[in-house]
């Protein structure tokens, strides 16, 4: 089983980007799906969930209104619509799925997002 990031990239603040979560050799349904961030010299804070199933989202203060979290389960993936962005936005994002029985704890490897002039 594993997941695997894309589309960050470099972007001008105020722009957007759409962060992609692929899964494989699981699929989603007992799983709660989230993406965290991690800046350089900060721990990794967490941004957004969602069920495995879809439906209700939740979202961290700091971003929240600048991003939307939504899951395709047929393709199994998972995505990040951040808008609005700001320099302090800049970080590596990973996708993690968590078990709802606890049993499985699931990283990617990560994807970088910088937003600069």
């Amino acid at each position: 089983a594993q997941l695997v990031e894309s589309g960050g990239g470099l972007v001008q603040p105020g722009g957007s980007l759409r962060l992609s979560c692929a899964a494989s050799g699981f699929t989603f349904t007992n799983f709660a799906m989230s993406w965290y961030r991690q800046a350089p010299g900060k721990s990794r804070e967490w941004v957004a969930s969602i069920p495995g199933t879809g439906g209700s989202t939740n979202y961290a203060d700091a971003m929240n209104g600048r991003v939307t979290i939504s899951i395709d389960v047929a393709r199994n993936t998972v995505y990040l619509q951040m808008n609005s962005l700001k320099p302090e936005d800049t970080a590596v994002y990973y996708c993690n799925a968590y078990e709802n029985s606890g049993k499985s704890d699931l990283w990617g490897q990560g994807t970088q997002v910088t937003v600069s002039f």
